[in-house]
């Protein structure tokens, strides 16, 4: 059975085009083997981690979306965990098809919902 599935994964930021090339090819060469199907594969940028991972404080992130069963993203995994430019990873399994998360809310659309909330009226008792 076809699930649809989202895998985030950190690189460190000192890696070469070249190798990050060869890194999206092997992760498209594994879900095309495991007969998967891949949708999308984003490249979100550098951006500086929460907390330092193995004393580095910034990571290159990508954005995986596909549709296979368990045993593609229980591979991908491995291959993940054991490629020593890969710092993080997660996988995470979706029930409907859904926006890839932007890198960050617009601020208009923040405004937008603070506005809507200031004008509601407080309900009194």
């Amino acid at each position: 059975m076809m699930r649809m599935y989202e895998t985030i994964y950190i690189v460190r930021p000192d890696v070469a085009d070249e190798e990050i090339k060869s890194l999206s090819a092997k992760i498209q060469e594994i879900v095309a083997s495991m007969k998967g199907d891949l949708k999308r594969l984003e490249d979100w940028g550098v951006r500086k981690l929460a907390y330092p991972i193995n004393k580095v404080n910034r990571g290159r992130y990508y954005y995986l979306r596909s549709d296979g069963n368990a045993s593609m993203i229980a591979e991908l995994e491995r291959r993940l965990r054991l490629d020593d430019r890969v710092i993080r990873y997660q996988s995470v399994k979706l029930e409907k098809e859904a926006e890839a998360p932007a890198a960050s809310q617009p601020k208009a659309a923040v405004e937008e919902v603070a506005a809507e909330t200031a004008e509601t009226p407080a309900e009194t008792a």
